[in-house]
């Protein structure tokens, strides 16, 4: 893995986790850079409304440009992603400063989303849809 180039200092981490999603964000003071898999954060993720959902925590706690973000994410697709990248963030910016606790708990973004697929049961076409019922 390559080695980044994020000090010690005044270093603070949370894990985010949405659908399959995990995310690890490191955040400390510096001037806004966020980069996601040694990738620019706008190249990473492309879809405006996703890159502003996984930024909410920042914007409601009016630190946009005050930190320097380095996130490693992996598993399901862009959208369990940023929301996993949402709730890493958040929970870093928790322990960083313990007053953005009732902020970030009142718009639920410290909260895990617990939904996932549901699976597949025999006998079905899917999780929830049947096949077509024949009475004679």
């Amino acid at each position: 893995m390559k080695k980044s180039n994020f000090s010690n200092v005044n270093l603070s981490m949370g894990t985010g986790r949405r659908k399959s999603s995990v995310a690890r964000v490191y955040i400390r003071e510096g001037s806004g850079n966020i980069k996601v898999n040694n990738r620019d954060f706008d190249s990473y993720i492309q879809l405006e409304n996703l890159r502003t959902m996984a930024l909410s925590p920042l914007v409601l706690t009016n630190t946009l440009g005050k930190y320097d973000l380095y996130i490693n994410v992996y598993g399901g697709g862009i959208s369990g992603q940023s929301g996993a990248i949402r709730h890493g963030i958040s929970r870093a910016l928790f322990k960083l400063d313990e007053s953005n606790k009732m902020i970030l708990r009142s718009n639920g973004f410290l909260t895990r989303d617990s939904r996932k697929v549901e699976r597949k049961k025999f006998g079905q076409k899917k999780a929830r849809k049947s096949f077509q019922f024949s009475k004679r």
